[in-house]
């Protein structure tokens, strides 16, 4: 998996942050997360192509996560024949995504589909799925899980020796199934060894309340809103946003693996004192940069 820090500031961007826009891939998907207001030049910096996008998750309605979609999508459709998208976020969106599609009007002729999604698993693919959870903030918001699905590495050398060669049986293998090689069984457990798969979290603009630490179990990555160090945590809890050691404490709690802080108010042109309120709690807390990409 490649994640891509496409923007990482709040409400107001700054010359070296841009409003929020994560990008992951995995093996020919690419999952947005979010489109503040110039995210697609963000991929030309990052040198990706954004034909790359195939899902879109919208945590909520507000411009610094959204306003980056109507030009997105246009270009999407004169770069893609027959390309389908899809567009999830909270309950609410299908009527903003009309709204917005009225006040840009466009001859755009890609497949779009906009989903509303609830709690839980809300899309199942071969290799991963995707899971939302509601947060607290001052409009309807979701957080979001991909998690990559366990699956099974063949030790060739006991393949061979029990007989088995390329081919389908070996494809049953790896989907954790047993099989008959000269009328003798194999299973699937004897010669193969279980990765676990890796999971990601995105916690978006919200309270710290129980469905973060949802979002967060178990991430190998987790990336959270900190709007504010804790001197401001009055000022974060007024807007419904959390602190950098909030999001720290969280991940601490969550076994998360590694934390990566975003949604940084403009007040921090030097973000040291939000990564030092973080790793008080957790060590191993990073405030990355925009156009930062990850490997994991």
């Amino acid at each position: 998996m490649e994640l891509t820090f496409l923007g990482t500031a709040s409400m107001i961007p700054t010359a070296k942050r841009n409003h929020t826009a994560l990008f992951l891939q995995h093996n020919g998907a690419g999952v947005l997360f979010d489109c503040g207001e110039g995210t697609q030049r963000q991929f030309r910096k990052a040198k990706i192509k954004p034909t790359k996008i195939n899902i879109i998750c919208i945590s909520h309605w507000h411009g610094d996560h959204v306003l980056g979609l109507p030009g997105l999508l246009d270009t999407l459709d004169n770069l893609s024949e027959g390309t389908e998208i899809k567009v999830f976020g909270p309950k609410g969106i299908k009527k903003q995504f009309e709204f917005m599609s009225k006040a840009f009007p466009s001859h755009r002729e890609m497949k779009i589909t906009v989903t509303e999604v609830g709690e839980g698993v809300f899309y199942d693919a071969k290799e991963f799925s995707l899971e939302a959870y509601e947060l607290d903030h001052t409009i309807r918001a979701m957080g979001f899980r991909f998690v990559e699905k366990d699956r099974r590495r063949i030790d060739m050398k006991k393949a061979k020796k029990a007989g088995l060669k390329e081919g389908p049986l070996l494809g049953k293998i790896q989907r954790g199934e047993d099989v008959t090689v000269d009328k003798k069984k194999v299973k699937a457990k004897d010669i193969t060894d279980l990765v676990v798969g890796k999971k990601f979290g995105y916690i978006a603009d919200t309270l710290d309340n129980k469905n973060n630490l949802k979002i967060a179990k178990g991430c190998d990555v987790l990336v959270s809103e900190s709007s504010f160090a804790s001197d401001l945590e009055d000022q974060a809890r007024l807007y419904k946003h959390m602190t950098a050691k909030q999001a720290a404490t969280i991940a601490k709690k969550s076994g998360v693996g590694k934390l990566f802080l975003i949604h940084l108010s403009s007040r921090y042109p030097n973000p040291k004192i939000v990564l030092e309120d973080a790793t008080q709690v957790f060590s191993s807390s990073i405030v990355p940069k925009d156009l930062d990409s990850i490997s994991f």
